[in-house]
Formats: structure tokens, C-alpha cells, sequence
């Protein structure tokens, strides 16, 4: 039987090097956030729901090891590339890691927690986290900084993507969001950490229209409406595509990925 996840994780089959490509590398500053409540250098760290590796490679050089946790195929495939002696990936789910007890110094969640089902994958941070260990959920706002010209049409294609997703039963029934806006309340209720807290601040990158674009085309819902039912969003996407291009041009900008961390200690 498959896992109730695995839909899930279908949904991000095709457009590995896309996000790869267009979504933010998890910023460093996450890791001295973690580091400060953690009290030490951690020796092991668990990213789950790991994707292309853009939460985990950046691990590299404040840790002993990283290993990332994926369950699709596509994306182990193109985060296989920034594997080294430090960092590695398995394919496996948050709730079934196969990791030993007590093995992880942190565990963290970067864009991911909201496609796990939170009280089994947190009965699994606890058995692999150590005692004083610190678990971290990170994400992102949509959309990120830019043109507001450009802000109010992603938030305008987003959020039809998100109405189409309700409406169409192929979409609907095949996979599960859980809503980012319950994983404080979730950490609470599972009574595994002794303290809790929510920090929000802000990374500004570079970016070109290119990646503008690809930061839509990156969105697992997007690209299930666009397997689905083509007709009903290409012509929004085309839409869109043209207005960045004509707004932004083909110069690099700066924007600026407002992020949301949940974080408890073990």
C-alpha cells in the first residue's frame, strides 16, 4: 500500500530543474538562528522533505553530516548532484525515516512541513532527535518582493491556481496541504518540546525575469492544473509570463522572500 503522503509527493514529478533553478537556497541566517538555541556546532542534521537539496547542501561547512530526507525520485536525482562527504540523501518519508534514535542534533522542515502529516512526523522528530536537540520548520511567503505590478499578478494566478485545485475532483482528491498556518499549534499539541517560538525576518536575492517566471512554473500546484486541465491556466500563464517580461525586462533586480520559522527545542 502506498504511503498517505504519496500523492503528496507526486505532485512535484517534472520540474525538478525548475525549482531547482528559481526557488531560494534556505538562508544561512536559519542556521545561526538554530545554531544559538542548539548551543553548539550539531554534529548530524536531518532535512526532511529535502527536494532538489537547496535546505540541505547549504548545511555544509556549520555541521559534521546532513542528510536530507525526499521521497520523489526527481528531485533526489537533481540533489544527488550536491552530494559530498558531508551531505547525502535517501529517499524516504518524514514519518519513516529509517535513521536511528536519538541521531540528529537538528531536524528541520524548509518549505516541506506542510506536505507531511504533522502528528506522525512529529512522533518521528522526537524518537530521532536528541534531548536538547531543535527542530525548525521554514517558509516562505508568496510571493516574494518584487514590482508590485508584478506581486498582485502572482497573487492574482496563484490564487485561481488554488481554486481550481478545490474544484477539479483529479486534483482535489489526489493530494493533502496541511496549513502552514496550524504548525505552531501542531508543535504544541504534540507535547515533544519543552520550548516553542515563531521568528519571522527577510533575505533579499538577486533575481532576472527568468527567474520571476520560474518561480510560478516551480509551484507544485501550478504544474498539477497544467497536467490536469491545461485549458483552463495556460492562457493566465502566458498572461503572466508577458507581463513580467514587459515590467521587469531583461535586467537584474533585487527581491526580497519574507520567511516564516517555527522552531523548538527538544
Amino acid at each position: 500500500m502506498d504511503h498517505i503522503c504519496q500523492p503528496n509527493a507526486n505532485r512535484f514529478t517534472g520540474f525538478a530543474d525548475i525549482y531547482d533553478n528559481s526557488r531560494p537556497v534556505m538562508p544561512t541566517h536559519v542556521i545561526s538562528l538554530i545554531t544559538g538555541y542548539l548551543g553548539c556546532r550539531p554534529q548530524n542534521v536531518v532535512d526532511l522533505g529535502s527536494g532538489t537539496g537547496l535546505s540541505t547542501a547549504v548545511w555544509e561547512g556549520y555541521c559534521e553530516k546532513v542528510v536530507g530526507i525526499e521521497p520523489n525520485e526527481d528531485m533526489i536525482k537533481i540533489a544527488s548532484c550536491k552530494s559530498s562527504s558531508s551531505i547525502s540523501f535517501q529517499k524516504g518519508f518524514a514519518d519513516k525515516t529509517g535513521l536511528p534514535d536519538a541521531f540528529a542534533d537538528v531536524v528541520i522542515c524548509s518549505q516541506s512541513f506542510h506536505w507531511m502529516e504533522p502528528y506522525s512526523t512529529l512522533i518521528e522528530v522526537d524518537r530521532i532527535l536528541r534531548n536538547g536537540g531543535v527542530f525548525a520548520s521554514i517558509d516562505c511567503d508568496w510571493p516574494p518582493v518584487s514590482d508590485w505590478r508584478v506581486d498582485q499578478a502572482f497573487s492574482e494566478l496563484y490564487n485561481k491556481i488554488h481554486r481550481l485545485e478545490l474544484v477539479l475532483p483529479d486534483i482535489a482528491s489526489q493530494s493533502v496541504r496541511f496549513n502552514k498556518e496550524n504548525h505552531l499549534k501542531n508543535l504544541y499539541i504534540s507535547d515533544h518540546f519543552r520550548y516553542i517560538r515563531e521568528i519571522v525576518f527577510s533575505q533579499s536575492e538577486p533575481c532576472n525575469t527568468n527567474r520571476m517566471i520560474g518561480l510560478m512554473l516551480s509551484q507544485g500546484s501550478l504544474q498539477e492544473v497544467l497536467r490536469k486541465a491545461p485549458v483552463l491556466i495556460e492562457r493566465d500563464v502566458s498572461d503572466y509570463q508577458a507581463l513580467v517580461d514587459e515590467i521587469l525586462g531583461n535586467k537584474e533586480f533585487s527581491i526580497e522572500f519574507s520567511y516564516r520559522m517555527r522552531i523548538a527545542v527538544k
